[in-house]
């Protein structure tokens, strides 16, 4: 389901007469004497906050993908006259593209500007934008009717009808991480924490055993982790050119072809043989791989397409909540996979190359995530996408390889 931007209208009561302008009345005394009189002090000023709303409907039975506005409206528990933020909000969201049979979706909304406090929020379906066919949003198989506020269950993994129908403002910077279904907000950077820590972890016991210089192979693993996450950001930045390089995502291609790249310089410089630190760090990185998927799954980036097979797994996109294809866990499924494969290769007394564990490992995750990447929801803009990212494989192998070459350790011996 593609993102659109929400259409929103906000409105309330001001304070004074012209805007900034405060009024001013008169009133007469006992004596006939008018009296020119200011209004009471102006209440301190309140911060407009946030407010994040939830709401969910049946996806219907049977038809073709279809597209339906919500709208979500607001009244302000309370609201006091006199004030800048608004007593009452409209906000209507898109769906672009909603699959029958996919049970329950789940739509959030993020309004901001608001007065502090608690608002009666409602939400019901207008049908489709201009441009888009249209079809009738079913709630509990009854047709059209209103939409409910949406609460999440992780213990059952279910969207269910909220019983409350109030809820509060929260401070805005802290608003992109308000609970929603199946999203843990802030997941994916403590996984991926933990992921190079084994990644990390992993590669000095291995690097140990071959009795290869482990603090050198540690400061040059740095080196190249840093470039890599630079090279991630900048990859992100070439696929998504309209988003802005720092609230944007991170790409894992990027991250998988400089770092190794980086890591080959650096290990030379450190006069240590490339080819077997690297086949020592391959089974960590892979496993960091399956360990960060997990997280973004969690944390509803890279989800897959919408789908009504039994396959499909309930899971959000950070806006829409639907049973989607678990592109996520496919991909963290095939880096355990290879990082498995990889310890047992490295950990054998069969390898004869040095470096081709790390390059035959690269090479598989290359295909296995160009195969993944066509199952997301979001389809990448950039179409030379896999060539960019066969090329950039093949420019790793080869320098690994040449690396290898270099300090005659290509055959162990």
């Amino acid at each position: 389901m593609a993102r659109r931007r929400a259409a929103s209208r906000i409105t309330g009561p001001r304070a004074g007469g012209a805007a900034g302008t405060p009024s001013r009345f008169t009133a007469t005394s006992a004596g006939g004497v008018k009296q020119s009189l200011k209004p009471a002090a102006e209440p301190e000023a309140v911060e407009p906050e946030a407010l994040v709303a939830t709401a969910w409907f049946d996806s219907g039975t049977d038809g073709e993908p279809y597209a339906s506005t919500i709208r979500f409206t607001g009244r302000h528990v309370g609201a006091r006259g006199g004030r800048t933020p608004p007593a009452t909000f409209a906000q209507d969201e898109t769906i672009d593209a909603i699959v029958p049979g996919t049970g329950p979706v789940s739509i959030t909304t993020w309004v901001y500007g608001l007065e502090p406090g608690e608002w009666e929020v409602k939400a019901e379906p207008l049908g489709a934008p201009p441009g888009f066919r249209d079809s009738p949003v079913r709630l509990h198989g009854a047709g059209r009717g209103p939409v409910s506020l949406a609460a999440w269950s992780w213990r059952h993994w279910a969207v269910s009808t909220a019983t409350a129908t109030s809820l509060k403002t929260r401070w805005a910077p802290l608003a992109p991480l308000a609970p929603q279904p199946a999203v843990v907000p802030g997941i994916y950077l403590a996984l991926a924490i933990v992921g190079f820590l084994v990644a990390l972890g992993s590669q000095a016991a291995i690097l140990a055993r071959e009795h290869i210089d482990a603090g050198s192979s540690l400061a040059a693993s740095v080196i190249a982790l840093v470039a890599g996450l630079i090279g991630a950001k900048l990859w992100y930045a070439i696929l998504h050119p309209d988003e802005s390089i720092l609230r944007g995502g991170w790409a894992v291609d990027g991250f998988l072809v400089v770092a190794p790249l980086v890591a080959v310089v650096a290990l030379q410089a450190f006069d240590l043989p490339a080819g077997a630190v690297l086949d020592a760090t391959a089974p960590g990185i892979f496993v960091a791989v399956a360990i960060g998927r997990v997280g973004c799954f969690l944390t509803g980036c890279c989800a897959g397409r919408c789908t009504n097979s039994r396959w499909g797994v309930w899971s959000s996109d950070r806006r829409v909540g639907a049973r989607r294809l678990p592109a996520q866990l496919l991909e963290s499924g095939a880096g355990l996979a290879i990082g498995v494969a990889t310890l047992v290769f490295v950990t054998s007394d069969g390898l004869l190359v040095h470096g081709a564990v790390f390059m035959a490992s690269l090479a598989t995750y290359a295909l296995v995530r160009q195969a993944l990447l066509r199952i997301r929801a979001e389809q990448r803009k950039v179409h030379r996408t896999l060539p960019m990212t066969a090329a950039a494989t093949g420019l790793v192998v080869l320098g690994v390889g040449l690396a290898s070459l270099h300090v005659g350790a290509l055959i162990v011996p």
